[in-house]
């Protein structure tokens, strides 16, 4: 084995989603473990009202493990798991479609420094408007890939596919 991956699913989503099912296939053909927390009961309390559970969850699988993990993110999954590198180790952070903020949650959007992170955003992001994403990034000066696609990036999935086997080929290297 080679890591330990969390994907977690965006808002009005689920575990099977397209893009973390297929990332999470992906990692597993390469020798990676992966896991992908069912965040639907949490989702049902609005989108302010699911983020502390989200984290919880999201925290309590993490500190299951026995080294951090890669985080990846879809959406309200990538604002959580931003949250979450603030409080406990992670390898990395792959996000897409993050949310700068969540209306009516009192935290903005936030990483904890140093970890390796790439964003990954659509051009025509009609839910998560790009301005704020690549303002965050150009603060912290991380990668950001911005891509011809609206909010869901269904058609960017083997781009997204070729930046996540780099961030788990640097990864192995760095383990």
């Amino acid at each position: 084995m080679r890591g330990q991956i969390i994907l977690s699913h965006g808002s009005d989503s689920a575990p099977e989603a397209t893009k973390v099912s297929a990332l999470a296939a992906q990692a597993e053909a390469l020798g990676w473990q992966t896991q992908r927390p069912d965040y639907r009961s949490d989702d049902a309390r609005g989108h302010a009202g699911s983020v502390a559970p989200r984290i919880a969850r999201l925290r309590a699988t993490i500190e299951s493990l026995e080294a951090p993990p890669l985080l990846v993110g879809s959406s309200m999954g990538a604002f959580v798991s931003g949250l979450v590198s603030l409080d406990v180790p992670v390898a990395g952070l792959l996000l897409l479609a993050t949310p700068s903020e969540i209306p009516g949650y009192a935290r903005a959007f936030d990483l904890r420094p140093g970890v390796p992170t790439m964003l990954i955003h659509g051009w025509r992001d009609e839910v998560c408007p790009l301005a704020g994403v690549q303002a965050f990034a150009a603060k912290r000066r991380l990668p950001l890939l911005v891509l011809d696609d609206d909010h869901r990036l269904g058609s960017s999935m083997d781009m997204i596919a070729t930046q996540f086997r780099s961030m788990l080929d640097q990864l192995a290297v760095a383990a």
